[in-house]
């Protein structure tokens, strides 16, 4: 049988920066359609990974460093979970990874409202790897708020690592919500009309880029503890 501290360091060794376990009971609250058992019915367990961004490319004056590393690190999430998934399975465990960004096939056209089949920050929040800021961001008290999400679901139950309970976000801290230029934050989501409004432009030859990262460059809490942060 697979450990769940196998399973972590095996991640790690695929490129991950850290990982963590949620047991399927914990996403109770998942809405309906978006449950980890209504995307793989066998699912016990889901393993979550991360890899941090460097924090720096945020504050670059060009938007096109974070746009083009943006495009380079989804892929590269969605290779650690396919190679996990191969890696499970010759170990006897079934597993079903889940693509950390597109696609999906929730969208509301008039409001411009997408959902992932699995809500990548609130899996990583119950697998312990850090708390959901007020601008909706999972944030890793190490890693801050610039580390990006995949996933796999397995057919076991592993042993789980404890949801972090104290807050990240002072109480009355609002400098992220402040900061929104589109006023798409209220300190528990997000208005992803105002936010898709503000944050994606294209260039005159099409491509796409990231213009806005207003809540994650004002947070205190962007580079982590791990990182010495000049702002």
């Amino acid at each position: 049988m697979v450990s769940s501290k196998e399973v972590k360091e095996l991640a790690i060794s695929l490129g991950a920066d850290l990982c963590g376990i949620a047991p399927v009971d914990r996403f109770v609250d998942s809405p309906k359609g978006f449950h980890p058992t209504d995307i793989y019915s066998k699912c016990k367990s889901v393993i979550v990974f991360v890899k941090k961004m460097p924090s720096e490319i945020i504050m670059a004056d060009s938007l096109v460093p974070y746009s083009h590393n943006a495009f380079i690190i989804y892929p590269e999430l969605d290779k650690i979970g396919l190679e996990l998934s191969r890696v499970l399975e010759k170990k006897g465990v079934s597993a079903v990874p889940v693509p950390c960004d597109t696609p999906y096939e929730y969208w509301d056209a008039e409001i411009s409202h997408g959902m992932g089949i699995l809500s990548m920050r609130h899996a990583g929040y119950l697998a312990g790897l850090g708390v959901l800021g007020k601008n909706t961001l999972l944030v890793n008290k190490e890693l801050g708020n610039m580390v990006y999400i995949g996933a796999v679901l397995a057919d076991i139950e592993f042993e789980p690592d404890p949801v972090i309970t104290e807050s990240i976000c002072p109480p009355n801290c609002r400098i992220c919500l402040e900061a929104c230029p589109q006023k798409a934050l209220d300190g528990i989501t997000a208005n992803q009309a105002l936010c898709r409004q503000g944050s994606i432009s294209k260039t005159g030859r099409g491509f796409d880029l990231y213009k806005c990262n207003s809540c994650r460059k004002a947070c205190p809490k962007r580079s982590g503890s791990k990182c010495a942060s000049k702002t």
